[in-house]
């Protein structure tokens, strides 16, 4: 199954957690069942699994890529590119991989209706055969329109035992998840039914209760970094990592342990599902 590497970046969580995040969530595929495989670009070549050097470079500095980018950093030999959401889901579907572990996924931000911005993780899920695993969005985006694109779109999304839809350091978001499912056959069931062969499955897992963060702080938080935003002239891909860093520091730290559990918990349930989906294709 594979995992992407912007979360192990610098792009990502800040050193040393990045490569903590890196260890857990390779170890928690491998006692699931299943094989880690790091997505990547390494010196212009697309990569679906890296050696424990290879884990090292992209440790450090690299360039983000996302889907669209994944042909230019191939063009131009870049040295590392770390995938996003995107690039991935791309990339294990070329290989025919169909399970895929992140964080959190990118949806459609706030004023998409002025500004045409959505991420371009939705059009991926949607269109490639792969299981994105999941702790929902980010609670800055516009959750009721990120959900209502993956409906418009045909990819079915679930809840891993879960009845609402979760919003990345909470459980719920307040808006219920179009569908429960209980366990990791069930899932490959639904993935195998799809009735457009080409698309595929969003798999929200809620963050462990014990990591979650409190819903009214992060809130407050939300609504002073997005103003700032705005009044900043900040835009596209440079909100996620400047609302993240205001979290970061409001909830002094806490938002990293928060990340690494949520990344860690979302590997494990891949591993089953992918372990699931490898038993019902023999």
């Amino acid at each position: 199954m594979a995992l992407e590497s912007t979360i192990f970046s610098h792009l990502g969580l800040p050193s040393p957690h990045n490569r903590e995040a890196l260890e857990r969530c390779t170890a928690a595929v491998r006692a699931g069942g299943a094989v880690p495989a790091v997505t990547a670009v390494l010196d212009g070549v697309v990569r679906l699994g890296l050696t424990d050097d290879e884990h090292e470079r992209i440790l450090g500095p690299a360039r983000k890529a996302a889907e669209r980018d994944v042909a230019v950093a191939v063009g131009q030999g870049w040295d590392v590119g770390a995938t996003t959401v995107s690039a991935s889901v791309a990339i294990a579907a070329s290989a025919g991989v169909s399970v895929f572990a992140t964080g959190g996924i990118g949806g459609v931000h706030r004023g998409s209706e002025l500004t045409g911005d959505i991420s371009a993780d939705l059009d991926a899920i949607a269109s490639h055969p792969v299981i994105t695993v999941s702790a929902g969005a980010k609670a800055f985006l516009d959750l009721p329109r990120t959900l209502e694109f993956l409906e418009t779109a045909g990819a079915p999304v679930l809840g891993w035992q879960h009845d609402w839809f979760p919003a990345f350091y909470t459980r719920s978001s307040g808006l219920p998840v179009p569908h429960r499912v209980e366990a990791a056959d069930e899932v490959a069931r639904i993935f195998a039914a799809r009735s457009r062969p080409s698309s595929g499955v969003l798999l929200t897992v809620p963050i462990p209760e014990a990591a979650e963060l409190d819903a009214d702080e992060l809130g407050a938080v939300l609504t002073d970094a997005l103003d700032d935003c705005e009044r900043a002239g900040i835009v596209g891909a440079e909100i996620t990592p400047f609302v993240l860093g205001r979290i970061a520091a409001a909830t002094e730290g806490r938002s990293v342990p928060a990340n690494l559990a949520l990344a860690e918990n979302n590997a494990a349930v891949a591993a089953q599902v992918a372990v699931a989906v490898a038993v019902a294709a023999r």
